[in-house]
C-alpha cells in the first residue's frame, strides 16, 4: 500500500472511530456535567456516564499519548532541520558568483512570499474558519497538552522586537525555543559559508549537508508513522469534539484553497504579464507538465527535473538562468508553503481561542517568510515548522491532528503553487538576460573526439 493510501486509511479510521465513540459517550467528556447528569436522569445517565468515563480514560491514556509521541518526534527534529536547511539554502546560492541573478531571485522570493502570506492572513481573518466552535467544545479542546514556548519579549515595540531577533547565544536561543533567533543566526551563518573560500569551509559545508540529509532521513522515518499518529490524533479530537470539528475542517480547507488560488491565478498572472512580459495563459499552458508533476508528487525537489525541462524547452528560457533560479527556488521560493503555514497557525489560534494581536500576526508572517526559505521541498516538510510556530505562541500543538488529516491534499495544492512560483520567478529573472544559444551554434568541446 502506498504512503498516501495508508494516510487515507489512518484519517478515515481515526475519524470514524472517534465519531462513534463520541456518540456512544453522549457527545461529551466532562466530569462535572456527567455528575449532574447522573442525578437528573438516573440509570440511563449512569450508563452514558460510564461510557464517557471509559472513553475519557482511553483518550487520555492511549490515543492522546500515541498522537503526542508522533508530534514530539516531529518537534525533536525542528532545530537541526531548520539550521541545516537554512544554511545550505543560502550557502548553495554562492552569492559571490551569481551576482545579479542571485539578487533578483532573492528579491523576487522575499516580495512574493510576503504577498502570499498577506493573502493567507487576510483570508483567514475575514473568513475565520476556526471561530465557530461551541464553548463546550473549546473547553474540551483546552485540556490538551502544550509544548513549552519561548518567553515573549517584555518590550513589544518594533525596535525591541527587531533587536530580540538577533540572539546573543544561538544555542541558548534554540534551547529556549526562540526560533526567530535561530532562523536569523542560520541565515547569517549560511551567508558566511557562502562568502568564505577554502577547503575547511568546503568540508564544513559537506558536514552540514550531511546533517540535513540525516534529518531528512529521520523525517521520512517519522512520516512512516504518520498514519498511526494521525489516526490517534483524529480519534482524540473527534471523540472529544464530535461532528462540530468536521465543519471546522471544511471551512479551513476552503480558506487555504481560496488563498492559494488567488495567489496562483491572480498574483502570478500579474507577475508574468508585467514583470516577465509574457501572456499568462500561454505561461500556464507551457507549464502544465510541471504543474501536474508537482500536484502528483507533492515535492518541489522531485519536480525539479521536470521544471527544468519545461523552462528550457517550453518557456525557452536561458539555460543558466533557469537552472540557477529553479534549483534555488525549489529550496527557497516556497510561496505556497509560507501561505499555508500562516493560515494554519491563525486557524488553530481561532480554534483554541488564542488571541493574536496585529503585531503578533505580523511576527507570524515574518517567521513564515523566513521559514519558507528553509522548509524542505518534500511532502509534509512544513509540518515541523508549523509545530514550532504553534509552540512559540502557546497554541496547542495537538491541533496539528486536524491539519495532518487533510495535509496530503493541501500539500499537493501548495506544492503546485511553489513550482509555478519558481517558473514565474525564472521568467522574471530571464527578462533582459541574453538568450542561450542553441546547441548547434555553440563552439564544439575540444576534448570531444
Amino acid at each position: 500500500m502506498k504512503a498516501h493510501h495508508k494516510m487515507l486509511v489512518g484519517i478515515v479510521s481515526g475519524t470514524v472511530a472517534g465519531l462513534l465513540a463520541n456518540a456512544l459517550a453522549g457527545g461529551v467528556i466532562d466530569a462535572e456535567f456527567l455528575h449532574g447528569l447522573r442525578g437528573a436522569v438516573g440509570r440511563t445517565a449512569n450508563a452514558v456516564a460510564g461510557n464517557a468515563a471509559w472513553l475519557d480514560w482511553f483518550v487520555n491514556n492511549v490515543t492522546a499519548p500515541v498522537g503526542q509521541i508522533f508530534i514530539r518526534l516531529l518537534l525533536m527534529l525542528v532545530v537541526p532541520l531548520l539550521f541545516s536547511a537554512l544554511v545550505m539554502g543560502v550557502a548553495d546560492l554562492d552569492l559571490k558568483q551569481v551576482g545579479r541573478l542571485g539578487a533578483r531571485t532573492l528579491g523576487y522570493t522575499v516580495v512574493f512570499s510576503t504577498i502570499s502570506v498577506l493573502i493567507g492572513l487576510v483570508a483567514v481573518d475575514l473568513i475565520r474558519p476556526g471561530a465557530s466552535l461551541s464553548e463546550e467544545a473549546r473547553a474540551l479542546a483546552r485540556t490538551s497538552t502544550q509544548v513549552q514556548a519561548a518567553p515573549p519579549p517584555s518590550d513589544t515595540s518594533f525596535g525591541a522586537v527587531l533587536m530580540s531577533m538577533v540572539p546573543t547565544n544561538p544555542l541558548k536561543a534554540a534551547a529556549d525555543g526562540d526560533m526567530i533567533g535561530l532562523i536569523v543566526f542560520s541565515l547569517i551563518f549560511g551567508l558566511g559559508v557562502a562568502l568564505t573560500p577554502g577547503e575547511p569551509v568546503r568540508q564544513l559545508r559537506d558536514t552540514i549537508q550531511g546533517l540535513y540529509d540525516v534529518m531528512m532521513k529521520l523525517i521520512d522515518g517519522v512520516l512512516r508513522l504518520a498514519p498511526y499518529g494521525v489516526a490517534a490524533l483524529l480519534f482524540s479530537m473527534t471523540a472529544r469534539l464530535g461532528l462540530a470539528i468536521l465543519g471546522q475542517l471544511a471551512a479551513y480547507v476552503g480558506t487555504v484553497l481560496l488563498a492559494l488560488g488567488v495567489h496562483m491565478f491572480i498574483v502570478y498572472s500579474l507577475s508574468v504579464r508585467f514583470l516577465g512580459g509574457r501572456n499568462p495563459i500561454e505561461f500556464f499552458r507551457d507549464c502544465r507538465l510541471a504543474i501536474v508533476t508537482a500536484f502528483s508528487t507533492s515535492s518541489s525537489s522531485a519536480t525539479l527535473p521536470t521544471a527544468l525541462k519545461v523552462a528550457e524547452e517550453n518557456l525557452k528560457l536561458p539555460a543558466n538562468v533557469s537552472r540557477f533560479v529553479l534549483t534555488a527556488g525549489s529550496a527557497m521560493n516556497q510561496n505556497g508553503t509560507a501561505l499555508f503555514e500562516g493560515v494554519t497557525v491563525l486557524f488553530l489560534a481561532q480554534v483554541y481561542e488564542v488571541p493574536l494581536s496585529l503585531s503578533q500576526q505580523a511576527l507570524i508572517m515574518f517567521i513564515c517568510i523566513l521559514a519558507g526559505i528553509g522548509t524542505a521541498g518534500v511532502p509534509a516538510g512544513s509540518i515541523p515548522v508549523i509545530a514550532m510556530i504553534l509552540g512559540m505562541f502557546k497554541i496547542p500543538v495537538e491541533g496539528l491532528g486536524l491539519v495532518l488529516g487533510v495535509d496530503r491534499f493541501l500539500d499537493m495544492c501548495r506544492t503546485t503553487l511553489n513550482v509555478t512560483g519558481d517558473l514565474a520567478a525564472a521568467v522574471y529573472v530571464a527578462r533582459g538576460e541574453p538568450p542561450s544559444r542553441p546547441a548547434a551554434e555553440r563552439e564544439p568541446d575540444p576534448s570531444t573526439p
